[in-house]
């Protein structure tokens, strides 16, 4: 599967009387294909997959299949209980999903073989083919990766812990492996100012939530880290990523709230966040309006 582009997150849209809003996450999904996304990650983090059920998370996913019609691959998330990671891995299935995310399972102790255990569950609920996310009750040891690789259902991994020495391992274990068809992810909060880093190690692609806000500048950043372009990607970075990141870090959720938010005072009306994320204070949503801003005029200029 061939994820040449920004690696699209999109906010799921809430209606007034707070159920999912298949239309406004369409429009919303449909609005960012223009700056050419390499593929779109439908009810994953940012789309507030913790707080969705799993008619929910199909709904989303048959929306951005709809939306995209064909145009870049749709990998729909999955995780948490098992049941519900089953029901959600089906359901993507049915609505036409290229893929699977498969995020981690229910907080509950357990060893690796019993993260390889769920994820070979979840592999055997459908057909499709899925991305492993590496991270919290699903890290992942060595021993763990090499079994993953080995299986050709397993087309992706995605990194969210940040350990780069791990990571480095991984990438050669992956090389090592002979499998072209198998892509490494970045998966940071902001994934921008550590995707240079990622890069020489051979992640080469990464997640890019301020796409879902601001695709212009996400778009703009990618040119630069595909061009080389190292002074523009500095800029970028110092002037609107590294202030934004200040402001995800002032309240836990923030990662997912104001990008919400950020598309709402882009003109799109996708509704709150659901419990237990919290919206951002009206401050901080002034704070986050002038980081857009200033984003803004670095891409217009």
């Amino acid at each position: 599967m061939n994820f040449d582009g920004v690696l699209f997150f999109p906010v799921t849209a809430f209606t007034k009387a707070g159920e999912v809003d298949a239309s406004l996450t369409a429009e919303h999904i449909t609005s960012r294909l223009e700056f050419s996304p390499g593929a779109v990650f439908a009810a994953c983090g940012t789309g507030e997959f913790h707080a969705l059920n799993s008619t929910e998370v199909t709904t989303v996913v048959r929306a951005a299949v709809s939306a995209v019609n064909g145009a870049v691959p749709v990998i729909a998330g999955t995780g948490g209980p098992l049941g519900h990671a089953i029901e959600c891995a089906r359901g993507a299935a049915d609505a036409g999903a290229d893929a699977l995310l498969v995020l981690p399972p229910y907080l509950v102790g357990h060893p690796v073989d019993g993260t390889l255990a769920y994820v070979g569950a979840v592999i055997a609920a459908s057909d499709l083919p899925v991305i492993v996310y590496h991270r919290g009750s699903a890290t992942l040891t060595r021993d763990a990766v090499q079994r993953l690789v080995d299986n050709e259902r397993v087309i992706g991994l995605k990194d969210g812990v940040g350990d780069v020495g791990l990571a480095h391992e991984i990438a050669r274990i992956v090389k090592h492996s002979g499998r072209a068809d198998l892509s490494l992810f970045n998966g940071l909060l902001t994934a921008e100012l550590t995707q240079e880093a990622y890069r020489a190690i051979g992640v080469p692609l990464y997640s890019s939530a301020a796409f879902a806000m601001i695709p212009q500048v996400a778009a703009a950043f990618y040119g630069a880290y595909v061009g080389h372009d190292d002074d523009r990607c500095a800029q970028l970075i110092d002037e609107f990523y590294t202030p934004l990141v200040r402001l995800r870090d002032a309240v836990p959720g923030y990662a997912v709230s104001l990008v919400k938010a950020g598309v709402r005072l882009g003109g799109l009306p996708v509704g709150p966040v659901r419990a237990p994320l919290v919206d951002p204070t009206p401050e901080h949503a002034a704070e986050l309006q002038r980081v857009l801003d200033v984003g803004r005029n670095l891409v217009s200029a």
